[in-house]
């Protein structure tokens, strides 16, 4: 819908294997694996309440735009992957530094940190064994249903165990629902 790479997908099974529960050595966290600071850039609420990296919508709509920013910048998917590992601020520095935005050369020139490096391939490979599975060994996949669910606005500090016994499920359904409420009610 956002006229952007359906192949994107993939950056966040790489970033996190689709988990909202995901946090990284380098304190990101959900879907798509946000820092604290670029979350809250890109307009997602983190504090002692919520968290909105571990909201599947939330979080899926902050790095459409963050991608579509980064490719708008850099003029290529590669380097707008890389400046969603690395940042924005590490490729600025190598393409300034080695006077080109090749991202091949780039890694060829020690531009960027091993990670990085590896984060592109990585990422092609994925789509590529995700168009063609069979074809690399994963075979007789069992697709999950589509996610249906109704969304409700209800107002401040109500219990997540009246609103688990309202939706007419348990507290940790509730939860796996809406990971991103961090604490026992909705914030004031």
């Amino acid at each position: 819908a956002a006229g952007m790479p359906r192949d994107l997908v993939y950056l966040s099974m790489i970033e996190s294997g689709y988990a909202t529960h995901a946090y990284s050595r380098a304190a990101a966290v959900g879907l798509w694996q946000f820092i604290t600071p670029t979350a809250r850039e890109w307009g997602m609420r983190v504090d002692w309440w919520v968290d909105d990296r571990r909201d599947p919508e939330m979080a899926t709509d902050a790095a459409i735009r963050f991608l579509g920013y980064l490719n708008n910048k850099y003029g290529h998917w590669y380097l707008a992957w890389a400046a969603y590992n690395g940042g924005p601020g590490r490729v600025n520095r190598a393409i300034k530094k080695h006077g080109t935005k090749d991202f091949w050369e780039l890694v060829e020139r020690d531009g960027f940190a091993a990670e990085t490096d590896n984060y592109v391939p990585k990422l092609i490979a994925a789509a590529i064994i995700g168009h063609n599975p069979e074809a690399y060994g994963f075979k007789d996949i069992k697709f999950q249903d589509e996610l249906v669910y109704d969304e409700v606005v209800v107002g401040p500090n109500i219990g997540l165990d009246v609103l688990a016994r309202c939706a007419g499920m348990s507290q940790s359904e509730f939860h796996a629902w809406n990971p991103h409420l961090t604490r026992w009610a909705l914030p004031p």
